[in-house]
C-alpha cells in the first residue's frame, strides 16, 4: 500500500507541474513518513551522498566548455568549414547542419545547446535557401539528438554513477550509434531534399577555400578529439579532461578566435550553474527513490516478473526500447536515466545484456524524446529561435528522428555495435 502511494503521489506532484526533483523527494518523504518513519534522519545524508561524486564534477565542467566555445566563436567556424566541406555535395545545408551537429556534439555533450547554437545561425539561412520552415526546425532539432549520444556526453556521466560503468567505455560505446545516426540522417536528407527540390546548384570544391576554413575551425575541432583521446586512453579522468576543456575554452576563445568577453564567461558561468544546480538537485532525490526501491525489492520484482514471461533477449530489448520512449516523452534525459538505471540494468544483465549497451540504448531513447512533445526540450529550444508552434517542429522532425528509431532497434538487436570499439581499446564489457 504504501509503495502505491509512492508511486501516485510521484505522478500527481509530476502531473500539477512541481519541479521533478521536489515531486521525486516529496513523494518518498510521504512514504518514509507512513511506513519507515524511523529512517526520516537519514534522509541528508542519503541526498548528500547521491549529489556528492567526484565524476559529477565533470558534468558542470563540460557544460561550462560548451557554453564558452559558443561564445567564443566556434559555431560559425564549424558550419563554415562543414559548408566548404560539402560543397559538392547537392544536399544543401540541410547536410551541412548534420554534420555540424555531429562536431558540435563533441563539444558541448548536450542536444538542447546543439539546437539553441546551430539553430540559431541554420535555420534562417536554410529558410532563405528555399528550405520551408517546418523541415529547417525539423533537421535541426533531430540532428541535434546526436549531441548527447557522440561523446562526450553529459548524461553519460549520469548513467556512469548509477551504473558502475567506465565513462570512457561509456564514451566510446555512444560513439558508433551516434555517427550511424549522423549517416543515415545524412542519407534521408539528401533523398528528401531531392525529391523536394531543395537542392542548391552544384558548386565545384574550392581547396583553397575549404584549406583556409579548415585553418580557421582546428582549433574548435582539436577539442572534442582531445577529451576522447584523453578519457579513452586513460591519460586523465573524465573531470580532469573537463576542467582541460574549460581552460582550452577561455584560451582559444580570449587569444585565437578573440571573441570572448569576461560578460559573455560570466553569463556562461550562470547558465552553467542554473542547468547544472537542477540536475543535481534531482540526482540527490532520485537517491532516496531508489533506495526506497531496492528497500521493498522493486528491482528484483520487476527482474523476476520479466524473466517469468520466457521472452527473448532480443524480444525484451524491443519491450524495454518501447518504455524508453514512453518515459522519455514525459519525463527529461537525467530523472529518466536515474529512475531507470535502477530497475532495468539488472533485468537486462540477467539477459546478456553489457551495462554498456543498456547505456547506449538508454540514451539514444531517451535523445529522441528530446523532440517529441508534450516536453521535448530541443523543441522549446528551436520554438524560442524561431517561433513556430512546437506541433509543427515535431512535424518537420518526424521523418529524420525514424533514423535514430533505426538505430535504437539496431544496436538493441546486435550489441556489438556498441560493445566492439570499446573492447577494441581494452575496457572491460561487463
Amino acid at each position: 500500500m504504501a509503495m502505491f502511494i509512492l508511486l501516485v503521489l510521484l505522478i500527481f506532484f509530476a502531473a500539477i507541474g512541481v519541479p521533478l526533483a521536489f515531486a521525486i523527494g516529496a513523494s518518498c518523504i510521504t512514504y518514509i513518513l507512513t511506513s519507515a518513519p524511523t529512517f526520516l534522519g537519514m534522509l541528508p545524508q542519503r541526498i548528500w551522498n547521491g549529489a556528492y561524486s567526484e565524476l559529477m564534477i565533470a558534468m558542470p565542467l563540460f557544460m561550462l566548455a560548451g557554453e564558452l566555445m559558443n561564445t567564443g566563436g566556434i559555431t560559425q567556424r564549424i558550419i563554415n568549414f562543414c559548408s566548404e566541406l560539402l560543397r559538392p555535395v547537392r544536399g544543401g545545408l540541410g547536410e551541412v547542419n548534420i554534420v555540424a551537429s555531429m562536431i558540435f556534439g563533441g563539444i558541448s555533450g548536450s542536444s538542447v545547446a546543439d539546437t539553441s547554437a546551430l539553430g540559431s545561425i541554420l535555420i534562417p539561412a536554410m529558410e532563405k535557401e528555399g528550405y520551408p520552415p517546418d523541415a529547417s526546425a525539423g533537421i535541426t532539432v533531430a540532428s541535434s539528438t546526436m549531441g548527447m549520444i557522440i561523446p562526450p556526453s553529459t548524461p553519460m556521466i549520469v548513467y556512469s554513477m548509477i551504473s558502475g560503468a567506465s565513462v570512457g567505455a561509456l564514451f566510446m560505446a555512444g560513439a558508433v550509434p551516434g555517427l550511424l545516426i549522423g549517416c543515415v540522417q545524412l542519407v534521408l536528407v539528401y533523398i528528401i531534399s531531392a525529391k523536394k527540390g531543395w537542392h542548391p546548384a552544384y558548386t565545384k570544391f574550392n581547396l583553397h577555400q575549404a584549406a583556409k576554413s579548415l585553418l580557421s575551425g582546428l582549433p574548435a575541432l582539436i577539442m572534442p578529439v582531445f577529451i576522447i583521446v584523453c578519457v579513452s586512453f586513460g591519460v586523465c579522468t573524465a573531470s580532469e579532461s573537463a576542467g582541460v576543456a574549460v581552460l582550452y575554452s577561455i584560451l582559444v576563445g580570449f587569444f585565437i578566435y578573440r571573441e570572448l568577453t569576461w560578460k559573455a564567461v560570466w553569463e556562461s558561468l550562470k547558465k552553467t550553474l542554473i542547468s547544472s544546480s537542477s540536475i543535481m538537485l534531482i540526482i540527490g532525490f532520485t537517491t532516496i527513490f531508489t533506495w526506497v526501491l531496492t528497500m521493498q525489492n522493486v528491482p528484483q520484482t520487476v527482474g523476476n516478473f520479466f524473466l517469468g514471461l520466457n521472452m527473448p533477449a532480443w524480444g525484451i530489448a524491443l519491450v524495454f526500447d518501447v518504455l524508453i520512449l514512453m518515459i522519455g516523452t514525459f519525463i527529461d534525459v537525467s530523472p529518466a536515466i536515474l529512475l531507470l538505471t535502477p530497475i532495468l540494468l539488472p533485468v537486462m544483465q540477467q539477459y546478456g545484456f553489457s551495462p554498456l549497451q543498456f547505456g547506449a540504448m538508454v540514451i539514444t531513447g531517451l535523445a529522441i524524446g528530446l523532440v517529441t512533445p508534450p516536453v521535448g526540450m530541443c523543441l522549446n529550444a528551436c520554438n524560442k529561435i524561431n517561433r513556430m508552434p512546437i506541433i509543427d517542429i515535431f512535424k518537420g522532425a518526424a521523418p529524420y528522428i525514424t533514423c535514430n528509431v533505426i538505430v535504437l532497434i539496431a544496436i538493441s538487436l546486435f550489441g556489438e555495435l556498441t560493445t566492439w570499439l570499446p573492447a577494441l581499446l581494452g575496457y572491460s564489457i561487463f
